[in-house]
């Protein structure tokens, strides 16, 4: 067994949060870690600088690569992660548990296991909307479209994220050795949600450093922080990375039609974790 706990989620599903509270957690310090900082405990797979090492010769960055190079890159660079951690290492990452060509965007060898976030995808398309500059029509196709991604950049290689059903199915069909949160269910029980963080992770209770760690990773707490430092994951098109953390904003912010939808295109899944607008 390997010994990365991937963090993973869909885009704008609670990813920062959770890897807030693990840092929190983890470091047990008389104040909030960071947030600038969050990667003494967690990092992120997509990093380019971790794939620079394993260029060809004729290119001299990670933006000249083909989504086929880097995927073929992949599985060394976490196996590199895995070997430079002592111990534990928790890695974020938004693509789908699945290959690319051929070729596992996610390396087996070296994962010990995952926590996964799914978060109600009517409050993801007024969530993506406002932090990537979309409109809501545009957000709702994003989530629709099998094959997206995010865009090979300077300081990050493409992830292949999939359509929201895809995605959330890829994770979860398969619950072992993994823990499945809904967003919705860390606001309304933070406690008991990231409880079972601390027992998937096979730590003994410990209900001051829970407490500690879940006031130090509030929202409002990362708001905050984000007020006064900036964060240096914010999206170059987005005005605030944390911005309401909510949920059931799709009941004001969500035309019918807009509704229905995002309803017909991910309809079991929805159903599946409780999301269809008469189960909320």
């Amino acid at each position: 067994m390997g010994n990365i706990v991937w963090v993973a989620s869909y885009p704008k599903s609670g990813n920062t949060w959770v890897r807030a509270f693990i840092e929190n957690y983890i470091q047990d310090l008389d104040s909030a870690v960071d947030i600038n900082t969050m990667h003494r405990i967690s990092t992120a797979e997509s990093a380019a600088h971790r794939y620079q090492p394993y260029l060809p010769a004729e290119k001299s960055a990670t933006t000249e690569l083909s989504l086929e190079e880097i995927c073929q890159i992949r599985p060394q660079v976490q196996s590199d992660i895995a070997q430079q951690a002592h111990g534990t290492t928790f890695v974020k990452t938004h693509n789908y548990l699945g290959e690319y060509n051929g070729y596992p965007l996610h390396n087996s060898s070296v994962t010990a296991g995952a926590i996964y976030v799914v978060r109600n995808p009517l409050d993801v398309v007024i969530s993506m909307a406002n932090y990537f500059g979309y409109t809501i029509d545009e957000a709702i196709d994003y989530l629709a479209e099998d094959m997206t991604g995010t865009p090979n950049e300077s300081y990050h290689v493409p992830q292949i994220i999939t359509s929201w059903s895809m995605h959330v199915s890829s994770w979860t069909s398969d619950t072992e050795s993994k823990v499945i949160l809904r967003y919705e269910d860390i606001l309304d029980d933070p406690k008991k949600a990231f409880r079972k963080i601390e027992s998937f992770l096979g730590l003994k209770k410990d209900p001051k450093r829970l407490k500690n760690a879940i006031k130090h990773s509030s929202f409002l707490q990362l708001k905050s922080q984000e007020a006064k430092s900036g964060f240096v994951e914010k999206h170059e098109n987005a005005n605030a990375f944390f911005r309401k953390g909510g949920k059931h904003q799709w009941k004001e912010k969500l035309t019918d039609e807009q509704v229905q939808r995002v309803v017909s295109s991910h309809y079991e899944l929805m159903k599946k974790f409780k999301y269809l607008p008469n189960t909320n």
